[in-house]
Order: structure tokens, then sequence, then C-alpha cells
């Protein structure tokens, strides 16, 4: 069924016409009994259709569906039983009692929705059903002491006798439906929204008052008045039903969240209606069944609040001893953790800090409170604070992970892994949650093996990684020297390898000083090196070329000697993302070189 507005509904509109214009027409036109039975029946027969739709809606859960099934049969013993009583007036226009047998299906019909809804979860066990029996019993109780004082203890015999039996099952039956919708809404699992179901309460509440004064039994509003009463209730049910037809798939997209802890008035208001009507019972002169019932019904019903009563009392002193125990245990956890426990505010300001903040941090907890953690991360990470508070807003609740430095007592800063959760919403927290642990030696391990993923372990320069992902990452114009050492081998042969790693060391340092913002120094392997300049041009880059061959060039005082190498520099230059031609063009122009160093160094003088 597509969703319709509830407002421009046809039938609902019709419904609600319905209720308006009946009360005029059956106060006027007076007794029009046949007429209201069927109407009655009319209405039957459409609380059957919109019954059945909704039982068979995709939307309903097999439960929900279970419920309504037998929402379904007894609106059919309903259309059965109306229906039969229209056929003997139609029969007979003169009678005046009610039949057995319409009565006897309505009964009927309604016990299986009783039935139903005690077999519908209510998301509770134990001690909470327990104490919704309770409730049931008491308000029922209070129902029958009514019943007993109004109409079944009055002095009637032979068809009345009859008649006030009937009402009486009518209304103990009905009354008993609105108990249980109440307490299927209160419980959260009801397998109808809302609205419908406090509607259909207050339709089924006043079938259950309206039974004794149909049938004559209590006061006599007279005949148009009597059916005004008996239809308006069960105009407003079918109302009901057909609003629940209408939002049956809110069902699915929007299950009712329920009141939990929320207890039932009901009962509380069934004793305060016993012990008034007692007051006015022993008001008679003479103390009869009547009153006797009530005293009795009075007794029974305080008995049964108390013992309600005793139950919770249990239930609250087992739930505060497990609370203490819980408590007393989270407090043990907290205080010898080693992880830091923040409540923040949405400025930084601390609000609550654990004892492991002496441990972290090296400040004892009460002096962290009201101090601001802008004011104890370092300033480098400030942007990660930045783009933490910006997810942080857009997934509230959520636990987000980030690494941050924070400000030791001794003046270090130290890492830590800090895991922040936006619990502001919460009223019991009010704040954001942080939960820290000391990262300090694992930062630094995992630095130490970034850099030696990415440097020469000797020299302490780039490796070739390194150098790639530089220009890789390059995004203007590079130049790449290629340097290669002249006489490094005769220096290793003669002087031991040990000498030979104090040369690449200082060549390393020379280089190093040789260059500016930005420009990178890498080893390559061996006696090789290369000089990343982005942003340089080849003629600046010939020209720095030129003066790492004269600074190399300068003896190095190595072990107590003076030691001389030479190098040849090869020069290349080109676009960013083309590294792999850079350096093939750059080790081409250094074997060049070198062949043009040896051609000097060999020519005839």
């Amino acid at each position: 069924m597509p969703k319709r507005s509830v407002v421009t509904d046809p039938v609902l509109l019709g419904l609600v016409a319905v209720g308006i214009l009946l009360v005029p027409w059956f106060l006027r036109h007076g007794d029009q009994r046949t007429a209201s039975w069927g109407l009655q029946t009319g209405i039957d027969m459409a609380n059957t259709y919109f019954t059945f739709r909704t039982a068979t809606h995709p939307a309903m859960s097999a439960v929900g569906r279970r419920f309504w099934r037998a929402a379904v049969i007894a609106c059919a013993g309903c259309v059965v039983g109306d229906g039969y009583q229209t056929v003997l007036l139609l029969l007979d226009p003169g009678r005046t009692a009610v039949s057995p047998i319409q009565t006897a299906l309505i009964v009927t019909g309604m016990t299986i929705v009783v039935i139903a809804m005690l077999r519908h979860p209510l998301g509770g066990a134990g001690r909470q059903r327990l104490r919704l029996w309770f409730d049931a019993t008491t308000v029922l109780t209070g129902v029958a002491v009514f019943l007993w004082y109004f109409v079944l203890a009055t002095d009637l015999s032979g068809r009345q006798a009859a008649d006030r039996w009937g009402a009486a099952a009518t209304a103990v039956v009905m009354l008993l439906i609105t108990f249980g919708l109440l307490k299927l809404i209160l419980s959260g699992t009801a397998p109808f929204t809302r609205s419908a179901g406090i509607a259909a309460a207050v339709g089924v509440s006043g079938t259950a008052f309206a039974a004794p004064v149909a049938l004559g039994l209590v006061g006599d509003p007279g005949p148009g008045g009597t059916i005004v009463i008996q239809l308006l209730p069960c105009v407003l049910a079918s109302a009901a039903f057909r609003l629940q037809q209408l939002q049956v798939w809110r069902l699915a997209v929007d299950q009712p969240t329920g009141m939990g802890g929320r207890s039932s008035r009901l009962p509380y208001l069934a004793v305060i209606a016993t012990q008034i009507l007692l007051v006015v019972s022993l008001r008679e002169d003479e103390v009869d069944l009547r009153v006797w019932g009530v005293a009795i019904g009075a007794v029974v019903i305080t008995a049964l609040v108390l013992g309600r009563q005793v139950a919770a009392l249990r239930d609250n002193e087992r739930l505060l001893t497990e609370i203490d125990g819980q408590a007393e245990r989270f407090r043990a956890l907290v205080q010898n953790t080693s992880d830091l426990t923040l409540v923040v505010d949405y400025d930084a300001t601390v609000q609550y800090a654990s004892p492991a903040a002496l441990r972290v941090l090296g400040v004892p907890d009460s002096e962290l409170v009201g101090t601001s953690l802008h004011d104890r991360t370092h300033p480098a990470d400030m942007a990660t604070v930045a783009d933490l508070e910006k997810r942080l807003a857009a997934h509230p609740g959520a636990g987000i992970s980030t690494q941050v430095r924070w400000q030791h007592a001794d003046g270090s800063y130290r890492w830590l892994d800090v895991v922040t959760t936006d619990l502001g919403s919460n009223p019991n927290v009010g704040g954001v949650v942080l939960n820290a642990r000391d990262a300090t030696e694992a930062r630094a391990l995992h630095d130490e093996l970034q850099r030696q993923a990415t440097h020469d372990a000797l020299t302490g320069l780039a490796n070739r990684v390194l150098l790639h992902r530089r220009l890789d990452a390059a995004t203007q114009r590079v130049s790449m020297l290629l340097i290669d050492l002249d006489g490094f081998k005769e220096i290793n042969d003669r002087h031991g390898h040990h000498t030979g790693d104090q040369v690449l060391k200082e060549v390393a340092q020379r280089l190093t000083g040789l260059l500016g913002a930005g420009e990178l120094a890498a080893r390559l392997g061996g006696d090789e090196f290369a000089v990343l300049l982005p942003g340089t041009g080849a003629t600046a880059a010939g020209r720095l070329a030129e003066r790492i061959t004269a600074v190399l060039a300068e003896p190095m005082p190595i072990g107590g000697m003076l030691l001389s190498v030479g190098a040849s520099v090869g020069v290349s230059a080109g676009e960013p993302g083309d590294g792999d031609s850079l350096l093939r063009a750059a080790d081409a122009a250094m074997y060049e070189r070198k062949r043009e160093r040896r051609h000097l160094t060999t020519k005839p003088v």
C-alpha cells in the first residue's frame, strides 16, 4: 500500500464525519436500535478489512503479524455477533434484550486479542514481567470492584441478571485490552504506532464503560444518548485501525524505542479510585454485600500494590549493590591503568583527568583539571588537532584515533596514541572523552625504522629510495648531479675500509654544507653520490657542480693523515616525473667528465 497522508485520507475523514454526525442524528430521532446495530455491523466490517490489510502488509514483522491476525479474528467475530443482533431486531423491532450469542462472540473475539497481547514480547523478563502481572492484576481488581458495586451486586434477576453478567464480561475484557494496549506502548515493542495505539486505547476503554449503559444497567441517558455512548467509542477505534493501516510502513523504518523504565500509572489510579469508592459506599446506612465487596477489593488491591512495591524495592537494592560493585571495579581500573583518561570541553579545557596523568605527563590529575590541552600540545601538532576537531564534528559518537605530542612536566614532549570520542550529548559525560597511551618509545622506534629505510646507514644521507620519492613528488623543473669519487679505491686498498668509511662520511658532510633548503644529497652506493636540485636550471646546477668538485678536492684530515680524492660530476636537467631519465643523463655526463679528467691526467706535458 503506498504511503498516504493521514490528513487527506478520505476513509479516515469519512469516519470522522460519521462520528460527528451520529451525535445529533440519534439524539434527535431517539430510539433507533436497528439502525445503530446496522451501523455497528458496518463499522465491524470496516475494522475487519483494516486489520486484515495491516496483518498482511510486508512491513509487518512475524510477531506483529501474529497480533494483527488475532485482531482480524476478533473483528470478524464482532461482524457475526453484531450482524446476528441486527437480524434479530429486523425480525422483532420491539426486542430490547441483547442476544447471549452476540455477547459470547464479542467476548470470545476480544479474549483472543488478550491472549495475543499476553504472548507478545514486552522487552523484559523475570522481575520486569512480575511487575507487569502485578500491574495487570491490580487494574483488573479495581475494575472488578466497580463492576461489583454498580452492576453485579445490584438486585436484578431473570433477563436482567443475564444482561448484567454479559455487560460485566464485556467491560472486563475491554478494559483488559485497554491495559494491554498501554503496556505495549510503554514497552517499546508494540506492533503499532504510538498515535494509533493511543487512539485505540481510548476507543476500547470507552466501549468498556459504555457496555453497562448500553444494556440499561447503569443510569438512563435516554434511547438516543445510549446509542451515542455505544457508537462513538466504536467509531474512534475504527479510526485507530485505519490510522494504523496508513502508518504501517513506519514500523519498518522507525521502530518505536519504548519508554523502558517508565512505570504505568494505572495501578495507582486503580487504588485511588477504589479507596474513594470505599469511602462513598460506607456512607450508606446498611453495610451489605455491595459494601463488603468494595472493602475486600480495597484490601486486595492495596496488598497487590504493596507486593509490587516490595518487588521493586528488592530490585532497587540489588541494582544499587550491582552499581556500587561496578563503580568500585571501575574506580580500581581507572586508578591502576597506565592509560590516561580525560574529559574535556569543546574548547579543550580539562573537566576530568584520571590518576594516570601523573605517570603519563608527570602532572597530578587535580592540577591538570581546568587547564587547556591546546597549551600542552606541541605547536607543530595543532594542525592535527584542528583536523581531529573537524572529524569529530562530522562523526559524533565515533572513536577517532590520532597521534599527538603533549608536554611533560619536565618540559619534554611525549608522543601519545589518543582515541577521541565526542560524548557531549550524553548527560552523564557532557564532553569529549580522550583515552591516551604513551607512545614515545614506539614512535621513536617507528621514526628510526623509517629513517633507516630511507637513509644511508654510514653517511646519514638519503638513499636511492628517498631520492626517487623526492623525484616523483617534484612539481617543478629539477636538476640532477651525479658524483663519482676519483682515487677512492686506492685509499681503500692502501689504508683499509675503516679509513675509506671516514672519507665517505667527510664527503657527505661537505656535500651537505653546500646545499640549500629543499635540496637533497644522497648516497647511491659505494663511492657514488647524487644531488637533487628542485627548481634549479642547468646553468646553476653546473656552477654547483664546479664548487662540489673544488670542495671535494681539498685534502681531508683522516686519522692523522691528509687524504685527497677527486670528483667527477655529471649534470642533467629536466621536467618532474622523469627521474630515471635524469639519472641516466647525469650518469652519462658523469662518465664523460671522468674520461675528460683521465685524458687530462695522461696527456704529456
